[in-house]
């Protein structure tokens, strides 16, 4: 079993946590301390999944990777950057870069990665719920949206 902070105790202990973070992560993080699962909460694929979601609404721009625009891989990078993990810069350099991990195995912060065949062609970050965070395309912002496609593969940055 494990022990959950709810929103209005973390809203109240936290006040740096915002309401979309929580909503990135289901609402509830899990305690230190509550069960194994509870390191997860400070894990940088936590850190990096809350990043991603402080930068809902920036802009797209080609080849940007912050702090105030971004394109895809450039959000991912940004975003582990902050966590304490360094990315490679395209979407298929960070492919090959993570450990490979399957479908039922991903968890929050996992980057799952968009294919054509063998070539990646677009990266976003897990937010749990068959969402992703990340910066789409042209005209677009960075935001939460359900993975649209069964052509993705799933990546654990190590």
């Amino acid at each position: 079993m494990t022990a959950q902070i709810h929103v209005p105790f973390l809203m109240g202990r936290a006040g740096a946590v915002s309401a979309l973070t929580l909503a990135a992560v289901g609402g509830s993080l899990l305690a230190p301390g509550g069960a194994s699962e509870a390191y997860a909460a400070t894990t940088h694929a936590s850190k990096a999944l809350q990043v991603a979601a402080s930068k809902k609404g920036a802009p797209y721009k080609y080849g940007a990777s912050g702090p105030r625009r971004f394109d895809c891989s450039g959000l991912t990078l940004y975003s582990y950057k902050k966590a304490g993990k360094k990315l490679p810069r395209t979407a298929q350099q960070q492919y090959n870069k993570t450990r490979h991990i399957s479908a039922s195995s991903r968890q929050q912060g996992d980057l799952v990665f968009f294919h054509s065949g063998s070539s990646v062609y677009h990266v976003g970050i897990y937010a749990g719920r068959n969402k992703i965070w990340h910066s789409p395309k042209s005209g677009s912002w960075v935001k939460l949206e359900k993975i649209w496609s069964k052509s993705v593969w799933y990546g654990r940055v190590r």
